[in-house]
């Protein structure tokens, strides 16, 4: 993998994704905020308590995406997604979210109400 590349997954930052949609197969790319966080990359959005996101059935449904770096390290990476439910999980990682990136969201809403994924490149050469 380029440097480059290494080097934009360390931050969080603001990427693309495109997963299969569960009913058409069909691609579905959206812009969305990945955190790196120890070494892990992870994927939330905003809490919706009205909804959940058409990516995350997707990815119950395929958990296999790309994950698209914008700007000077642009690269199309292959990727698995683990959906995470375990809420002392979703916990410990929304508080380092909010620590870090969302500092005025609030805490209880993101643990119940956001989408959370962990990130597992397909491919990542040492």
């Amino acid at each position: 993998m380029d440097q480059n590349v290494r080097t934009a997954l360390g931050r969080s930052g603001t990427i693309d994704i495109t997963t299969l949609g569960r009913r058409t197969g069909q691609p579905r790319r959206i812009e969305i905020v990945f955190h790196a966080i120890d070494g892990r990359i992870y994927i939330s959005g905003m809490a919706r308590a009205d909804r959940k996101r058409a990516w995350i059935y997707n990815l119950e449904a395929d958990p296999k995406f790309t994950f698209h770096l914008r700007g000077s390290a642009a690269a199309d990476l292959p990727a698995h997604a683990r959906v995470i439910t375990d809420e002392t999980e979703r916990r410990e990682i929304m508080r380092r979210i909010i620590d870090t990136s969302w500092h005025s969201a609030d805490f209880e809403t993101m643990v119940r109400h956001s989408p959370l994924i962990e990130v597992t490149f397909d491919s990542i050469a040492a």
